[in-house]
């Protein structure tokens, strides 16, 4: 199968390679970078990747500390499942499924991905694979930042930095569309895109005052540094600073802070693209390219607004089921 592949950590984007990899099957049904008890195969027909994830550890080594070099970047995706390994419930082979995969395995920039089945939801016949694999990370992200570690309720205030950015915009959506009055803050230049959006007001971080804008109940932090350290300042007793940006010293006064990675959660993924079938959420789509020209696509050369998407798979290539040995992956 067709994949992206990075080696060095030290080149970035600019060290992606689009190399032939032998498909999830076989031998790799023992190994960790491979398939395992309650696993699917996907034929990735859209898929989504994160720019600093190429920082992390977990793209390098596995969970044992072993490199797993060269490996396959890439965590969202939309597709068909080809195949189920024994163990595997809730999903059937040929169903539509969008979702997380896990950070320390081969990842879905590729044709396709061996992942568990417990880290997709199904994706709705009428929502395009486009759409499915650009709502998965910053819908979660978004979702788990604003109702599970901020307690977001209706009739509370909400700073969201990167308003007009990939996650801050779904955040913004999805905290409008719970009743919160949203600020949205970042650049002029993405003003009006925070506002259609959602956002009420905006703060430009470049010539306005953050401070001006009174006090908040949720600090929806992409920034971290500095900035993350005068939102602090903003929230009101009992209010909560959330961020993305790792790990902070930036404390409300008289409130808290969560520092969170995004995990793979089904239910909240069908949530997600129930709002977006029902016109409530939008994504934040900048560019559609091919896997055969992702790396170009990775390595613009000019900024790009919005999420990439790559389509490792064109309409008109049928999914195959994927056998594994003795039968254990099945049809």
């Amino acid at each position: 199968m067709k994949a992206i592949v990075v080696t060095d950590q030290a080149a970035g984007t600019a060290g992606m390679k689009l190399v032939e990899r032998p498909e999830p099957q076989g031998a790799a049904l023992a190994s960790l970078s491979g398939a395992n008890y309650g696993d699917v195969i996907v034929q990735v027909h859209a898929s989504g990747f994160t720019g600093d994830e190429l920082a992390w550890p977990s793209t390098w080594i596995d969970r044992l500390g072993r490199d797993r070099t060269p490996s396959i970047p890439g965590h969202e995706l939309a597709g068909v499942v080809t195949a189920l390994s024994y163990g595997t419930t809730g999903l059937s082979v040929g169903q539509r499924v969008f979702g997380l995969t896990d950070w320390t395995r081969d990842g879905t920039l590729a044709e396709y991905v061996a992942v568990e089945a417990r880290n997709l939801a199904p994706l709705p016949g009428d929502v395009d694979f486009t759409v499915g694999a650009a709502l998965v990370m910053p819908g979660l992200t978004a979702w788990q930042g604003l109702f599970e570690h901020g307690r977001l309720q209706a009739g509370q205030s909400v700073l969201v930095h990167g308003a007009a950015g990939v996650v801050g915009s779904m955040a913004t959506q999805l905290a409008r569309e719970a009743g919160a009055y949203v600020i949205g803050t970042g650049r002029a230049a993405g003003r009006q895109t925070a506002l259609d959006f959602g956002a009420q007001e905006f703060v430009d971080l470049e010539n306005d005052t953050l401070e001006d804008v009174g006090g908040v109940d949720l600090v929806f932090d992409v920034l971290g540094g500095d900035i993350a350290k005068r939102s602090a300042r903003v929230i009101r007793a009992g209010g909560t600073l959330v961020t993305i940006a790792g790990p902070t010293e930036a404390r409300p006064a008289h409130g808290r802070t969560v520092d969170f990675v995004v995990v793979p959660d089904r239910a909240q993924l069908s949530e997600i693209v129930r709002r977006a079938r029902d016109g409530r959420l939008r994504t934040n789509i900048g560019t559609v390219s091919t896997l055969d020209d992702a790396v170009a696509a990775f390595n613009p050369t000019e900024r790009i607004s919005g999420k990439t998407i790559i389509r490792a798979f064109p309409a008109d290539k049928k999914a195959r089921a994927v056998q594994g040995p003795q039968g254990g992956y099945h049809q």
